[in-house]
């Protein structure tokens, strides 16, 4: 069973006084399973925020459908199942840390000594312990961002849904974030989040999924986006006279010299050819390496492909 299924899921808003029609998102069908965490990528704009709404029934779909663990997420019984954290969490500035935990897990119909097991858990997980008893007008942003996510964690939810939890924090609020974020993929749960953030994705990230303007663009393990990010081999050649030099120029190879190498880059898909026309009597191969994009090219380049459709 999928922690997270939508099929053709649509959303369209009305806008300014002609009630104009904007596609907000566009067929999204995409699956999560237990025990993975799903990076979320996207400009502002794209549609993050509006599929994380979908998903915890904030808002419902125009088309399409979505479910948590098999179950319509339009049931009770599937938003249980699911700890929210929103893109700019704000909380009663008068309560404290330990009050708002307090609140957040009465309201998940904890009994007192649960909430209090899964609070001091959570509060030293996230460093937020000596604050606990301060009112939350003394946090600072990136505190506030951390408790909102003890909030969403304190009745040990399934499934995790985060609208951009790094949003506000330092290194150490991150490392900190994305360690919590392992430690509940350990434990069987999945972890869905949107992020601008690319480094905290490569590290942490089992599948990622890219979105612009509302139509999903890739879905796929980060293996699959390394595959299909580069697009040349750099070979590395010794012994290269300069007649062949000279004949790789010819053949638009571009071949770099130092010391005693060569190196020449070969288009993806070239590298058989090149090996069997140039590789001559006298030459060593050193090595082969592809030139792979990074997540933040390979990103970029669904970006800029986009504008100019």
């Amino acid at each position: 069973m999928e922690a997270i299924k939508t099929e053709a899921l649509s959303k369209t808003y009305r806008k300014g006084l002609r009630q104009r029609k904007v596609l907000a998102l566009n067929d999204l069908s995409l699956t999560v399973a237990d025990g993975e965490i799903f990076g979320f990528l996207g400009p502002n704009g794209a549609g993050k925020s509006t599929t994380i709404k979908l998903l915890c029934d904030l808002i419902r779909p125009t088309s399409g459908r979505a479910a948590i663990l098999g179950q319509d997420v339009r049931r009770p019984e599937a938003r249980r199942q699911i700890g929210y954290l929103p893109e700019n969490p704000t909380f009663y500035a008068f309560l404290t840390g330990w009050e708002l935990l307090d609140f957040y897990g009465t309201l998940h119909g904890m009994p007192q000594s649960l909430i209090q097991e899964h609070g001091k858990s959570l509060l030293d997980m996230l460093e937020l312990t000596d604050a606990a008893h301060r009112p939350l007008r003394t946090y600072s942003k990136g505190m506030v961002q951390r408790l909102g996510i003890a909030a969403a964690l304190i009745h040990d939810p399934q499934v995790l849904i985060f609208d951009e939890p790094m949003s506000g924090l330092d290194p150490v609020g991150r490392k900190l974030v994305a360690d919590l974020m392992l430690d509940m993929r350990d434990r069987g749960k999945v972890v869905f989040f949107s992020t601008h953030i690319l480094h905290d994705v490569e590290v942490i990230c089992d599948r990622i999924g890219i979105i612009t303007n509302g139509e999903s663009r890739f879905t796929g393990s980060l293996p699959d986006m390394i595959s299909e990010s580069f697009s040349s081999y750099e070979v590395l050649l010794r012994g290269v006279s300069p007649e062949q030099i000279e004949a790789l120029t010819q053949k638009g190879h571009k071949p770099t010299s130092f010391e005693d190498k060569v190196k020449v880059k070969v288009p993806k898909g070239n590298l058989v050819t090149f090996l069997a026309s140039f590789m001559q009597e006298g030459m060593e191969l050193i090595s082969i390496e592809p030139e792979r994009l990074g997540l933040e090219d390979f990103f970029m380049g669904f970006i800029i492909s986009q504008s100019q459709d």
